[in-house]
């Protein structure tokens, strides 16, 4: 028992403990303010898609209006209204043009395939924001559990400073730097489990 409190009282384990304590502190306080920066930048940037996503969406609406409105000026003046007619096909929309196509003249054009191509810059911006939301989130819980890391060896440095101001004979000091090296085995423990974004 002595040679264990002698052994966890020595200078140089201390030293070592507090050393190793140290660096671990600040490589996962590095570690969490780069996490958090990526976060970040992965909110930013899911806000900006969502802000273009919205844009193009409300595009996409404005462009429906117009499109349902000249396709129903066009079909009512078809017959009786030829010139109308053509005025409001000159303002046909490419896609208006190729559901009518698709569809026929007697059929409202405006079906799935429409909807999907007048969308598709939305629906792709909304994904881009999603898929960055989701990795920001990602970041975020990295940058939480290296804050956890930051806090056991915080932890275990404290253990090692009150250890190095007892008598080097001391049992208070053999318990400290006990529990400094648990904490350093469990930090690391923590460190190694921390999620990998990417």
């Amino acid at each position: 028992m002595k040679k264990v409190v002698s052994f966890l009282g020595n200078e140089l384990l201390l030293g070592l403990l507090i050393t190793l304590l140290s660096v671990f502190t600040a490589w996962a306080s590095y570690q969490g303010a780069l996490a958090d920066g990526n976060q970040n930048d992965f909110e930013i940037q899911g806000m900006a898609s969502l802000n273009d996503g919205n844009v193009f969406y409300l595009e996409a609406n404005q462009t429906w209006i117009q499109d349902d409105g000249n396709y129903d000026n066009w079909y009512i003046n078809l017959d009786t209204n030829p010139d109308v007619a053509a005025y409001y096909e000159g303002n046909f929309t490419e896609l208006l043009a190729g559901a009518i196509e698709r569809n026929g003249a007697d059929e409202y054009p405006i079906d799935d395939q429409y909807v999907t191509e007048l969308y598709a810059d939305a629906t792709e911006q909304f994904e881009i924001s999603d898929t960055s939301f989701e990795t920001a989130n990602d970041w975020n819980g990295r940058g939480d559990h290296l804050q956890l890391v930051l806090t056991i060896m915080a932890i275990g440095l404290a253990f090692a400073g009150w250890a190095s101001i007892n008598k080097e004979e001391s049992n208070l000091r053999a318990f400290f730097s006990l529990l400094a090296i648990i904490t350093l085995i469990f930090g690391l423990i923590s460190y190694l489990a921390t999620p990998i974004v990417g």
